[in-house]
């Protein structure tokens, strides 16, 4: 017999996904059919959670914002828990949204779960979402445990939020210092050095200007004279950077280049490490396969460095390997994050070992993140005190020369 998933609509108004086993399609939705449902459609389930859920939907790609992403789905999980059908429960919180780019897309959700269409379709329609968002979804349809499925996502997307916080904080400082210093060291530049000069071509000495006064000086007049025509060039030459960095080739070097570096690389591996393993228990407790699970998981890692290096675990996996064996022919999943999923597949615990990987690897990445930033901090301070000390030194050597050997200096004729 054959697996079969169909979209039903209940007496009571609610849509949902089961999974039903027959002889044909026809069988299934007449068996449905007798038990009171109205079947929507019916499709076969041989190839997979990924033929059922056809991920790169058309939609909008219109972003929303994780904040209201993350409130709407406790929200959510909240009215199923109360027992709420889900076309009232999205027609309310479409009312309540905050966000008119989400009041626009639940509006969209609910005309096509109307049109019997089911969550998880109308959901990965709107082609902005995760695809771990919407393959939870269908898991929790096919599961009849919508509510608890949204639970555990809604506790993964507080992790991940938490984290992301944590990243942007612990950069802020850092990233400000450098725009200052930035600021403070063009202002020295282009506006006072050029108007020094004047002064130091007054000045006679036996010497000459000193090298260093020389060379600021040279650089400052050429970019203040050039400022109309370096400056566009400046801004296109970043704009094209910006572009090609946001290309596939531009991606994997980058990502590459970050992985090369000392704190970095490590913080970016921990980072994705624990991001992988939460991403797959969240997607393993909805019921979904460990080889589904991988090929949904896999695609959320955003070096696309490491992402090509996992290619080679999907093959494995429907091979018939062990997890952990496949999870080492990527080459870059630490030593230990391995032997730990490796005791809980052996223990059948697997779900449960993955989500100690993460909080793991969630510790080991705030520890790494704060002796990145406690790097960062003197080298931006000591590398912007250097160049402000060579300009300040351009300027007043000349100055201290003349007078050392001007009239006034003490010296004998």
């Amino acid at each position: 017999m054959a697996e079969f998933i169909c979209r039903l609509g209940t007496p009571s108004g609610e849509v949902l996904t089961r999974i039903i086993e027959a002889t044909a399609a026809g069988e299934a939705k007449s068996r449905l059919e007798s038990e009171g449902f109205r079947v929507f459609a019916v499709s076969n389930a041989e190839k997979g959670l990924s033929a059922v859920l056809p991920f790169g939907g058309t939609g909008k790609k219109t972003r929303v914002k994780a904040g209201d992403f993350l409130l709407f789905n406790q929200q959510l999980s909240a009215l199923l828990r109360a027992g709420i059908p889900i076309l009232q429960a999205i027609n309310l919180l479409k009312n309540r949204s905050g966000s008119s780019t989400l009041r626009v897309i639940l509006a969209d959700v609910e005309e096509k779960i109307k049109s019997g269409v089911s969550l998880s379709e109308a959901f990965e329609a709107q082609g902005v979402f995760p695809k771990i968002y919407t393959a939870s979804l269908l898991a929790g349809e096919k599961s009849g445990a919508l509510d608890d499925v949204l639970a555990r996502f809604v506790d993964y997307l507080k992790r991940n939020v938490a984290v992301s916080r944590k990243l942007r904080g612990a950069l802020a400082y850092p990233l400000f210092l450098l725009l200052a210093a930035s600021f403070m060291v063009a202002f020295l530049t282009l506006y006072i050095v050029p108007r020094m000069s004047d002064l130091f071509k007054g000045l006679s000495t036996n010497q000459g200007l000193p090298l260093v006064t020389v060379i600021v000086l040279t650089f400052s007049t050429t970019i203040a004279n050039n400022i109309w025509w370096l400056l566009p060039l400046v801004l296109v030459l970043v704009f094209s950077a910006v572009i090609w960095f946001k290309s596939p080739n531009g991606k994997l070097m980058l990502g590459k280049f970050l992985l090369k570096l000392p704190i970095a690389g490590a913080l970016i591996r921990q980072m994705t490490m624990a991001q992988l393993a939460r991403s797959l228990s969240t997607l393993l407790s909805g019921g979904i396969t460990v080889p589904d699970a991988w090929d949904i998981a896999s695609q959320s890692i955003t070096n696309l460095e490491l992402r090509r290096r996992s290619q080679a675990v999907l093959p494995l996996i429907r091979e018939g390997r062990l997890f952990t064996e496949s999870l080492d022919k990527a080459n870059w999943m630490p030593e230990l994050a391995l032997d730990m999923i490796g005791i809980g597949e052996k223990s059948g615990s697997l779900r449960e070992m993955l989500d100690e990987v993460a909080n793991f690897y969630d510790a080991e990445s705030e520890v790494k993140l704060e002796q990145l930033t406690t790097l960062l901090e003197p080298v931006i301070l000591v590398f912007m005190a250097g160049i402000v000390i060579t300009i300040l030194l351009a300027i007043y050597l000349p100055i201290i020369q003349t007078i050392s050997s001007g009239p006034f200096s003490g010296k004998k004729r």
